[in-house]
């Protein structure tokens, strides 16, 4: 009980409002508290006096942009007494602090976590508003093109780390007037910034609303693992594999949805956007398909969805094939090997499926310089010793290549990662039931599927619920002149483009 109460406290406390107070030396000692600054090395206090005034500037070093701070503190050292009045706070705001991201806060509070985030405060004595310059810069890489997303031809540039660059380059290929970046800030914390990013005109305001409420209502005091945790406290389906929202870190991609109806969120530190709602076949498009011609377009999607099928279900069906030959017509008799091995088939699959993850995961941890010689190493000699002492069958190795390629053909990575988990059930049900398990497994894979919704929206739509144009769309890449109509299931205000 008394923790509970301790707790209340502490939020009553934390809920409290400080005033900025005129006697700068009240400010300072609760800002030096609250910012730990004899604490930290990294966060500056400054003391000042400009135009006969004790003034304290309050920075995080590294965040601070020097060139400007040093031009800021040049002019703030040519002024005099009688430059500041009658308003002080009115002449430096609008007269002597020439920057253009400048405003006044009456609350310790705010000051603090702001200069946390990077912006500079600037205390004066014998004015109740605090300063914010925010003046502030970020490490950051440059926007190179995405490992996961690349094409043969189109842009090159790609999200960064850094929360406004993102919106900048959004902004850049989508220049509509009612384009809206709603900032928020999540985490007790860690005070993340996320931007709720659509097109005011086109996006339905039930979506906007309805993200804006699953965003307000997160409670917790961090989002170490930035949009990810996002998307776990909006999706809340902890357990299911499949993603409800898609990943993407290409700023073209980002339009192209955008002007569908979709709503965007950006979180700071992240280089991935978040686009909701999106269904199953959003995770299968990919934006090479729309830099070639439509017809080379849709013979890239068709490969595409087969790989991805083939990923699925090549498997469980040549497993049940080669344990029953007998269901096998005359012109499919070579099917299944001819030498088993030592081990069953279905152990041979989940070592090479376990295999894989495994070198997967050896090649994520592996330094560039020695990934070569790793591929060599599992390919070579890991893969044909096995074969020559007999432990795994050439056919169960040719298969699960097929499996894998699928796999990486996938466009979405978390998409991937699912269906390799729904692979290996299938495979499993096949094993333990034969026919009836792969039958059962694959209904209720699809009912699954079907059952599933982002906000709101049917996860196998334009499949279920039925919609041929939208199918259409989805199965054959269509000519971006003829594609006159927004999705209907995203219900835009502006459904004609």
């Amino acid at each position: 009980m008394s923790k509970i109460n301790d707790r209340k406290e502490c939020i009553s406390l934390n809920d409290r409002k400080h005033p900025v107070s005129t006697n700068i030396a009240n400010n300072t000692a609760y800002l030096d508290r609250a910012l730990g600054v004899d604490k930290s090395f990294d966060v500056i206090r400054l003391d000042v006096v400009y135009a006969g005034r004790n003034m304290a500037l309050y920075l995080i070093d590294g965040f601070v942009k020097d060139d400007i701070l040093h031009y800021l503190m040049k002019i703030l050292l040519e002024l005099k007494a009688e430059d500041l009045q009658p308003d002080p706070l009115e002449k430096l705001l609008k007269t002597y602090i020439p920057y253009v991201e400048v405003e006044a806060v009456d609350d310790l509070d705010k000051v603090a976590d702001t200069v946390l985030a990077g912006p500079t405060a600037l205390i004066v004595d014998g004015v109740d508003k605090a300063i914010l310059i925010d003046a502030r810069t970020y490490p950051v890489r440059g926007p190179q093109e995405p490992d996961m997303e690349r094409v043969v031809r189109g842009a090159r540039d790609g999200f960064v780390e850094t929360l406004v660059f993102n919106t900048a380059l959004t902004r850049r290929r989508v220049r509509d007037r009612t384009l809206r970046m709603e900032y928020l800030s999540i985490g007790r914390r860690s005070m993340t910034d996320v931007v709720v990013c659509y097109i005011e005109d086109v996006a339905n305001n039930d979506f906007v609303r309805t993200i804006k409420n699953s965003l307000s209502k997160i409670d917790t005091d961090g989002l170490p693992m930035a949009e990810k945790s996002i998307d776990e406290f909006i999706s809340g389906r902890y357990w299911n594999p499949y993603p409800i929202m898609r990943y993407t870190e290409r700023p073209d991609t980002v339009a192209a949805h955008l002007y569908d109806g979709h709503v965007i969120i950006f979180v700071d530190g992240s280089p991935s956007a978040l686009i909701t709602p999106s269904t199953f076949w959003h995770h299968l498009q990919h934006a090479e398909e729309y830099r070639n011609k439509p017809l080379i377009g849709a013979y890239l999607r068709m490969v595409r969805f087969l790989a991805v099928w083939a990923s699925l279900f090549i498997l469980p069906l040549w497993y049940f094939f080669a344990e029953n030959p007998n269901y096998l017509p005359g012109v499919l008799s070579y099917i299944g090997p001819k030498d088993m091995g030592s081990i069953p088939l279905i152990v041979q699959f989940l070592l090479i499926e376990v295999g894989l993850d495994m070198l997967r995961m050896a090649a994520i941890h592996t330094p560039t310089a020695l990934g070569t010689a790793l591929g060599l190493v599992a390919a070579l000699m890991i893969g044909g010793v096995a074969v020559e002492v007999g432990l795994l069958s050439n056919e169960v190795i040719l298969y699960l290549s097929l499996a894998a390629i699928g796999t990486f053909a996938t466009p979405s990575y978390e998409l991937g990662l699912a269906n390799r988990l729904v692979r290996l059930g299938l495979l499993l049900a096949t094993a333990i039931f034969g026919m009836p398990g792969l039958v059962i497994g694959t209904t209720f894979y699809v009912l699954s599927l079907i059952q599933m919704k982002s906000l709101g929206v049917p996860y196998f739509w334009p499949f279920v619920p039925f919609s041929y144009r939208a199918l259409r769309d989805v199965i054959i890449r269509a000519p971006i002149p003829l594609k006159n109509r927004r999705p209907r299931a995203l219900h835009p205000k502006d459904p004609d483009r």
